[in-house]
């Protein structure tokens, strides 16, 4: 037995759980520091967004029997021939802003007149010739010529009261006058000439 208290000091630390203590805490800030210079991760919620797209992808290419997604693959690899025939090298999905300008730009072009050279037999006149000639031709929207009688006739079209004729109600770019008579020799030596070939003047009729 004892009488009286004795008061107990903690034990030294060990240089081993020194080390250890300041290797935690190095290693801590070092993690901390590198969370810091972290890439940014997406966010949970954007996560959710794509996990259900895909889960919406998913369940729809299940519904599908092999016979229809059979049909889908065919429909697009000839959508794909398709575009790759007409002179496209890709398939956007959505058309670009660019793109749409530009058509757009295309389309509200003036009537104007423009030049081609081509060979006679590219005419399509039955002429076998490697002769050049230059074509001249109208091309270009008439947006700006469009009269009360256009809006009319359109408006007559729309009401079903003119079905049966074969009518434009707007006016075309087409020639008001045509250049001099184009002569040439096809390929057997035979002498010819056109008249009324190329357009010497343009206007909206």
């Amino acid at each position: 037995m004892f009488s009286g208290s004795r008061e107990f000091s903690p034990l030294p630390s060990s240089p081993s759980s020194s080390r250890d203590s300041s290797y935690s805490s190095s290693s801590s800030s070092s993690s901390s520091s590198s969370s810091l210079l972290a890439a940014p991760r997406r966010s949970p919620r954007a996560l959710q967004r794509h996990g259900s797209l895909l889960a919406q992808y998913s369940a729809l290419l299940e519904s599908y029997t092999e016979g229809e997604i059979r049909q889908l693959i065919s429909a697009l690899v000839e959508r794909y021939r398709q575009a790759m025939n007409s002179g496209g090298h890709e398939l956007p999905l959505f058309p670009r802003a660019g793109s749409r300008r530009k058509r757009a730009r295309a389309r509200h072009k003036p009537c104007e007149l423009r030049e081609l050279e081509v060979s006679v037999s590219e005419l399509g006149l039955g002429y076998e010739s490697d002769e050049t000639v230059l074509f001249r031709y109208c091309s270009g929207t008439c947006e700006a010529a469009v009269r009360s009688y256009d809006l009319s006739l359109k408006s007559m079209r729309s009401r079903r009261k003119i079905r049966k004729e074969k009518i434009r109600a707007r006016p075309c770019c087409r020639p008001l006058a045509y250049d001099d008579d184009v002569s040439f020799l096809d390929a057997y030596n035979r002498y010819y000439t056109v008249n009324e070939l190329s357009a010497k003047e343009c206007g909206c009729v």
